[in-house]
């Protein structure tokens, strides 16, 4: 299968980019299935229920989330009825929504993703290591499931690479996002597993992580909170991996970079 999926969705500038890039995304790269980070679509702070559909109804075929899940309490209703919205695995016992899920792709093939969060650095969670455990021990790589993917959301780039070694062998890709840079290390671990530390953020790259430059500026400069944060609202870079998985065993064969937009180097995957 080939797999798309796409970092952080970071105000107007990155959804209203990947709202209109999904299907030719979708047709130029002959994608099975496509999971979009979305949890900074709306306005930077947590998404909506029409803006995960307008995603959703673009192409992709699941909006994940992350620390800002629920900053837009509207979501509360979609995200417990709706199974394509993901929040991480590890909130909670009894927090709304669900943080992992099997969908159906082509040809008949089952994809589950798994959104998790990391804890250091970052609001105080379940273990994530334990939690995607009890996940697997349910469903296996390969068996039950043709594809897993893990969208690990966390500020740690050792706590990414711990999970990646974790998990290598027993699902399709772990992918990182919340840090909304790309990093240069798409690999194929010892086991079989696709890995990338970040996948970086779909947004204004002309910005300090998506955000208009001068409030962070100041805050860095003053340790002041002197206006609200909002997204940057210049021309948005697309940022994501591709990922292409062994039909039998559900590995990857090939993975890499995308990205597409003004302000970083592109990287297209050819198919």
């Amino acid at each position: 299968m080939r797999l798309l999926f796409l970092g952080d969705l970071m105000g107007r500038s990155g959804r209203t980019a990947v709202i209109d890039a999904l299907p030719d995304l979708r047709e130029k790269l002959k994608l099975d299935f496509i999971i979009v980070n979305a949890e900074n679509a709306a306005s930077g702070f947590g998404t909506t229920s029409k803006i995960a559909g307008q995603v959703i109804q673009a192409g992709a075929d699941v909006p994940s989330g992350g620390n800002h899940t629920f900053d837009q309490k509207e979501i509360l209703t979609a995200i417990d009825n709706d199974g394509r919205i993901l929040r991480p695995i590890n909130y909670p016992e009894g927090t709304p929504g669900r943080g992992f899920n099997i969908y159906d792709a082509p040809r008949g093939k089952k994809v589950m993703v798994i959104n998790a969060m990391g804890r250091v650095f970052m609001n105080a969670m379940e273990c994530p290591f334990r939690a995607i455990d009890a996940v697997l021990k349910k469903y296996r790589l390969g068996a039950t499931v043709n594809a897993i993917i893990v969208d690990f959301h966390g500020e740690a780039t050792s706590e990414k690479m711990a999970m990646g070694h974790y998990l290598d062998g027993r699902v399709s890709m772990v992918v990182g996002t919340h840090s909304h840079v790309p990093t240069a290390d798409c690999q194929i671990l010892d086991g079989g597993t696709g890995y990338q530390t970040d996948a970086g953020m779909c947004g204004d790259y002309n910005s300090v992580i998506g955000m208009d430059k001068k409030e962070p500026i100041s805050r860095f400069l003053t340790k002041m909170n002197r206006e609200r944060y909002s997204p940057a609202g210049g021309e948005a870079t697309i940022c994501g991996t591709f990922l292409e998985t062994d039909d039998r065993t559900g590995l990857t064969k090939r993975i890499e970079p995308v990205r597409m937009g003004p302000r970083l180097m592109a990287h297209m995957p050819e198919v």
